[in-house]
């Protein structure tokens, strides 16, 4: 698997990003069990911009860690622009974009999953990374949709796609069910064959085993699979 100029084994396992869990002592345990790309904890775009001590430390990394992701989130498009250059300057693997946090004081101000409610913003934010990160590949991790009446997610995934981004994570889940109920992996299948979408797949949400994580890969077919609460 290939995203753009980063080589991965075929079905890959993604640690996801996690607040107060994926530090780097973690990413590099979970590397040395198996994981084979990890990701910082969510950064605020806002806090990047202003040089926080806490947003610079969530950036710090050991090489051992590679191929590693910064993920950022925001509602404006000025501070995610300037946010992805200060990332790039970290020098990661790839810069990742948080389009699905579903906690009511990141989606008020229009970021995380609120980004789903809004899909020319999405659209418009996405391009505005992808264009900061210059050689830098993008990817997104987002959400089904807002709620059941808003799943658009192949739309979603052709958007992306088009201006640039190059591989997509989905919870599968909408920001309405936040962590309930049952993941619904039938959309993943349905994005995975969705007529054009080439970019790589990976699934999210409920692979709590080995098992699960093979059941995820045979039932849907995408690319790999990420693991957030199950690690």
């Amino acid at each position: 698997m290939m995203i753009q100029n980063i080589s991965l084994p075929a079905s890959p396992l993604f640690l996801a990003p996690m607040e107060d869990v994926t530090d780097s002592p973690f990413r590099q345990i979970c590397r040395t069990k198996g994981a084979d790309i990890v990701y910082t904890e969510f950064i605020s775009s806002e806090a990047i911009i202003r040089d926080s001590d806490i947003a610079q430390h969530k950036m710090s990394f050991e090489e051992m860690e590679r191929p590693f992701g910064i993920q950022i989130f925001g509602g404006r498009e000025e501070a995610m622009e300037g946010a992805t250059k200060v990332a790039k300057a970290n020098n990661p693997d790839l810069i990742d974009i948080n389009f699905g946090c579903p906690v009511y004081k990141i989606v008020k101000k229009g970021a995380g999953a609120g980004c789903l409610k809004d899909l020319g913003m999405m659209e418009r934010m996405a391009a505005t990374v992808v264009e900061a990160a210059g050689d830098c590949p993008v990817t997104v991790k987002t959400r089904l949709g807002w709620d059941d009446s808003t799943i658009r997610i192949s739309e979603v995934g052709l958007m992306l796609q088009r201006v640039g981004v190059k591989a997509l994570t989905v919870h599968a889940r909408t920001r309405a069910q936040k962590y309930k109920g049952d993941a619904r992996w039938e959309y993943l299948k349905k994005l995975k064959d969705t007529p054009g979408l080439e970019i790589p797949v990976i699934g999210n949400g409920d692979v709590d085993s080995p098992q699960k994580a093979k059941q995820m890969l045979d039932e849907t077919g995408v690319d790999g699979v990420m693991i957030g609460r199950g690690a």
